[in-house]
């Protein structure tokens, strides 16, 4: 009974809008009720849908008793059987709260940790990994910053992955990515274990994060490439200090001052958004110890066992043995499944 006063609370709220949209409202209430009607349209659809098969189901419950339709009856029970629950499942999924910024485009980090050489040459490939991913997804993926190392490895990625809910597909791979393989630098065949941090940041625009110019000090020098090659002769380099924070963000990728600092700012609303995000959902994480985690960098979230061909999530309990495919960016059987675990696990705090 919850479950339906909930739903006709929706249809009344969407009515209600409806009304105050046919000419009581301007300006900015306009737009807001506008887009609070546009979030309920969908929903009410749903609901329509659902009441409809629920009606169709007492019809045909009523026909059971006559005998000319009662194999009909039981034809279409036996089809709603299977359909009234995948209709309620789905308008409970369409009712959970949604996470503001799932619709976003989003910003990619990754860094080596711990295993030296070989912790950079993977986070290189989980870079072009991730790359690829956006690529099956039509998404537009831009290096901000790519720093190399003397052996082809990766010291700093930094890159803008641009589309359709980017952020909701990709904010659960937030966390300690651990390789376990035979480096090609060992001569012994011994297997070695590295690690690669991975942060996905939801991207922020100037209204959702004010930066105050005098809370910022601006740096600027020579860039120069990997192993002081390719030395930039003019002071191209920005460094950026969000002093009240202590976030620093450094760019040499463009050989612009203004094309790299524009990129530095991009990249610290990014991290500052989180922040105020990580802060105003941290006692509801709290609450809600989500078994896909909680997206913190320090947190090891998932395997890539190479001598065994397998991919591990461990939040999930997840074994893939197709790493080569993986590796060539198709992580969606993996991806999927965290975002399913998410459902399930807030739907069943929901109720």
């Amino acid at each position: 009974m919850i479950f339906e006063h909930k739903l006709d609370r929706i249809l009344s709220r969407a009515e209600e809008l409806r009304f105050m949209l046919s000419g009581q409202l301007n300006g900015e209430s306009f737009v807001k009720a506008s887009k609070e009607l546009a979030e309920l349209e969908p929903i009410e659809a749903r609901i329509a849908e659902l009441r409809s098969a629920e009606k169709a189901r007492a019809e045909a419950e009523t026909l059971l008793a006559d005998p000319d339709m009662k194999g009909l009856a039981e034809a279409e029970l036996e089809t709603l059987k299977q359909r009234l629950p995948d209709l309620e499942f789905s308008l409970k999924l369409a009712l959970l709260p949604k996470d503001e910024a799932d619709d976003r485009s989003a910003i990619l980090e990754i860094r080596p940790a711990a295993g030296g050489d070989e912790a950079g040459l993977f986070a290189g490939e989980l870079f072009q990994a991730y790359q690829k991913y956006a690529g099956l997804h039509g998404w537009q993926f831009s290096v901000l910053e790519y720093g190399e190392s003397e052996l082809g490895g990766l010291k700093e990625g930094i890159a803008e992955i641009t589309g359709k809910s980017v952020f909701s597909k990709l904010k659960f791979e937030s966390g300690v990515h651990r390789v376990q393989r035979v480096p090609a630098t060992e001569t012994q065949g011994r297997i070695h274990t590295s690690t690669v941090t991975v942060a996905v940041l939801p991207e922020a625009e100037e209204v959702d994060v004010e930066v105050n110019e005098s809370d910022l000090r601006i740096d600027v020098y020579r860039a120069s490439g990997a192993g002081g090659q390719h030395v930039n002769k003019t002071e191209s380099a920005v460094r950026i200090t969000h002093v009240p924070s202590g976030i620093v963000v450094a760019m040499q990728e463009e050989r612009s001052q203004h094309k790299n600092r524009a990129k530095a700012m991009k990249i610290l609303r990014a991290r500052l958004y989180e922040q105020q995000r990580s802060s105003l959902h941290a006692t509801r994480a709290a609450d809600r110890r989500s078994q896909v985690g909680t997206g913190d960098r320090s947190e090891r979230i998932r395997t890539y066992n190479f001598p065994q061909g397998r991919v591990t999530d461990h939040r999930i309990n997840l074994t893939l043995h197709k790493i080569d495919r993986v590796m060539l960016g198709e992580m969606d059987d993996i991806i999927d499944a965290l975002i399913a675990e998410d459902q399930a696990s807030r739907l069943a705090a929901d109720t």
